[in-house]
């Protein structure tokens, strides 16, 4: 096709029109890797639709894009950041809708043809051509991810959508808000057609010739699927706490009912009023720094590691096997018992099982995995071998001896990285004739679906294997975070507080389903003690113990960890732990429940035990001096890891005491001062194993009642400014309230007494 010069300059989009009478918008950003929308795109787009519109000698156009991955990227979320937190977003999305209807409103037809990423405001532009051609090539991703940012498809994908594809299925790729192939978006419809790369626009001009499709508001007989749609199944619990589904879900169902035009008034009614929230902003602002590290800062260009050795062959060091062999690295995976390789490529055999089933990858890409793993129990030659993982078990005095003989086998720029979750690494360098070469790269369980991997920076540590390291995590598609040698690293210092917490909530009473069912329900992705027979109870009581030999008995390892494990009762790996697994089946273990009977109540005082995510957050400012792990923007990338995103992150806030007396003094009012006098006690008595007040709790005693004042309390729902009197029934006493709450917390006989288990059950309302 012969292109005829431009009428019209344009700094982001290029306009040709061919000698066949077609016009091109090729999307372009200068300087930019990317496309994205921001105000300046729209206001051109709009200035080539006028264009469009006034020239009656077209007969199609066509929308593509110059860049070598991306079709356009989106709506500009930095922009949208802003606006969301001022009062300009309303006109932006608005904006946007204009445009965008402009576009599929034209008397000629017109084709999106996509090359690259199409991702939010980039596939509502294409929905708001006529046709959808898409390339065959793995740059090619398609879908709506905005409910995974807080957010919707306000540009008419909650109202295109389901009038293209169906409700039931737009329901799915809204709410999911997955990327797709090209051969999954031609297969749920959100494209018409694929082709190779270089047949894109012959094959874009071909499909111009089957004309003007019909408008939205055209009759039209119902589609497959047209019916109401219900979410997704499966994907309610990760979206507690983020209202976006809810509401793309509401408008998909209505959307059919309604005019065009009152479906995209609701479109921008929701989105206006979800970036507002705080939860929406904090989802934005994890995705940018997500995107940070997978981009890295480094100028030299990494080498590619095409050889490494896991040494340990259990759960992690399969798992971690297994994520490697998936990503073009040959593995040798190396244990001391024939029986332990062979349970550790069983392992890896059901991951890969597991990935083929779920859609994740092909057979053949499993059966390529497979093969670049090697078994091995005997010593082999290290000295090629570019990374060397210690996966053993957490014991410290095992893991020095696994790195004495590692020492002698590896080569000199060989990196020994330890996977241990809490131990000193810097112990574990000292025992080598390299410590420069020791570095931590603490995986997550389990490996093949955790994103993180904390970086632990050992004393002796040098840049080069720092900068390598990344480098490598990077390269396996992991998000590094990175941090400086001290008991517990970043997560589960923060983690563990929570989960111990948890396990002392059975103590006192609670059952296993109502911890984590309220936990889950605020919003975290898994309940505590489920997530402790994942990781595993000996290794969940190793790391308790680490913590508590560093800071103290508020680690300490309740009771119920210890009795598991002496029983062999680990978790998942052992078919039976706080639960009973059998197959995809989970029971409550009825073991635990005769053992509680037998065994004397927790100890722990009431206002501690009250609400294991908020002695998180408290533990978590506590792990800013005691670790003082790195940059502030590492350690919230860290915080993502258990914490649900949604929340505002403890890392905003060093001292949450007196954060909340900053934003809420009329709430406060004459309790400011005490409670910033708790809060810097707190801090002082950071890593020393003191039981800290919490600030979280205060009590009013003239009216015998606590009160929980959560810093972000619309986010645990029924919690919010909830009063429990714990006065008893038909005692109106105020010099009874006034003694019983003076011993409230404490650990006294009285306290733990009578109506410890009628306490348990206050314990249980505040969630």
């Amino acid at each position: 096709m012969k292109v005829m010069p431009a009428v019209a300059t344009a700094s982001m989009i290029r306009r040709g029109i061919g000698d066949d009478h077609i016009c091109t918008l090729i999307f372009d950003r200068p300087e930019s890797g990317a496309n994205i929308f921001d105000a300046a795109t729209l206001d051109e787009l709009n200035e080539h639709l006028d264009f469009v519109e006034n020239d009656a000698s077209l007969r199609g156009l066509i929308v593509a894009s110059a860049k070598k991955s991306i079709f356009v990227a989106g709506a500009d979320l930095k922009t949208l950041l802003q606006q969301a937190q001022g009062s300009g977003m309303r006109a932006f999305i608005a904006k946007g809708q204009q445009a965008f209807n402009r576009l599929a409103g034209l008397k000629i037809p017109s084709v999106a043809a996509i090359h690259g990423a199409s991702a939010g405001g980039g596939y509502e532009v294409a929905l708001a051509c006529d046709y959808r051609v898409a390339t065959d090539d793995p740059a090619t991703r398609i879908g709506l991810p905005e409910t995974t940012l807080g957010l919707i498809p306000a540009w008419g994908g909650c109202t295109r959508l389901p009038r293209v594809i169906g409700a039931e299925k737009a329901a799915e790729v809204i709410l999911k808000g997955k990327l797709y192939s090209a051969q999954e978006a031609l297969k749920l419809g959100l494209i018409d057609e694929i082709s190779p790369r270089d047949q894109l626009f012959d094959r874009a001009r071909k499909k111009l010739t089957e004309g003007k499709r019909p408008s939205l508001g055209a009759s039209r007989p119902p589609l497959p699927g047209q019916g109401e749609a219900r979410g997704v199944a499966g994907g309610e619990g990760k979206t507690r706490g983020n209202a976006a589904p809810s509401r793309a879900l509401e408008i998909i169902n209505r959307t059919s009912s309604i005019s065009p035009d009152e479906s995209f008034r609701m479109e921008l009614d929701a989105i206006v009023e979800l970036g507002k929230t705080e939860s929406t902003q904090n989802l934005i602002r994890n995705f940018f720094l997500a995107e940070k590290y997978k981009k890295g800062g480094s100028q030299t260009p990494p080498e590619k590691v095409i050889h490494a050795a896991v040494i340990g062959a259990g759960v992690m060091g399969s798992g971690i096997a297994q994520w490697l062999s998936s990503r073009g690295v040959t593995v040798i995976l190396r244990d001391i018992a024939r029986e332990q390789i062979d349970r550790g490529l069983a392992n890896i055999e059901k991951i890969y099982g597991d990935a083929v089933k779920r859609g994740l990858m092909t057979e053949e890409k499993a059966k390529e995995g497979r093969a670049r793993i090697c078994g091995s129990t005997a010593p082999m030659e290290l000295r090629d071998v570019r990374f060397v993982i210690e996966a053993a078990s957490e014991k410290l005095s095992i893991k020095k001896e696994v790195f004495r003989e590692l020492a002698m086998e590896a080569g000199p720029k060989t990196i020994i990285a330890t996977n241990t979750s809490a131990l000193p690494v810097s112990e574990l360098a000292d025992v080598t004739v390299s410590p420069e070469h020791v570095i931590g790269l603490h995986f997550f369980n389990p490996v093949s679906r955790m994103k993180l991997v904390e970086v632990v920076i050992a004393k002796e540590t040098s840049e080069e294997t720092r900068e390598g390291s990344l480098a490598f995590v990077r390269q396996i598609g992991k998000l590094p975070v990175i941090v400086r040698d001290s008991p517990g690293f970043l997560v589960n210092r923060v983690l563990f507080p929570y989960l111990l917490d948890a396990a002392e909530l059975f103590e006192a009473g609670l059952e296993p389903g109502k911890i984590d069912d309220a936990l889950v329900q605020w919003g975290m992705p898994m309940g505590p003690l489920r997530l402790i027979d994942e990781i595993g109870v000996d290794i969940a009581v190793d790391i308790g113990n680490t913590l508590e030999k560093a800071y103290g008995r508020r680690d300490h390892v309740p009771a119920v960890l210890l009795w598991l494990r002496d029983g062999q009762l680990l978790g998942r790996k052992t078919g039976a732990g706080f639960y009973k697994y059998e197959g995809k089946r989970q029971t409550p273990n009825e073991s635990l429940v005769e053992w509680r009977k037998s065994a004397r109540h927790s100890e722990r005082s009431e206002a501690e035990s009250r609400n294991p995510v908020a002695k998180s957050k408290s533990d978590s400012a506590g792990s800013l001096d005691s670790a003082r792990n790195t940059r502030r923007r590492d350690r919230r990338r860290g915080d993502g890891l258990g914490h649900r995103a949604m929340v505002k992150l403890s890392w905003r806030y060093s001292d949450p005491a007196r954060h909340r007396a900053r934003t809420d003094r009329s709430r406060f009012g004459e309790h400011r001062k005490n409670l910033r006098r708790r809060g810097q006690a707190r801090l002082d008595d950071r890593g020393k194993g003191k039981r800290r007040s919490r600030p979280d709790l205060w009590l009013d005693r003239s009216h015998g009642v606590a009160r929980c004042a959560v810093r972000d309390r619309s986010r645990i729902g029924k919690v919010e400014h909830q009063e429990r009197s714990f006065s008893r029934a038909g005692d109106g006493s105020g010099a009874e309230n006034h003694h019983r709450h003076k011993h409230f917390g404490a650990s006294s006989q009285r306290a733990r007494g009578r109506d410890g288990l009628a306490r348990a059950r206050h314990r249980a309302a505040f969630f």
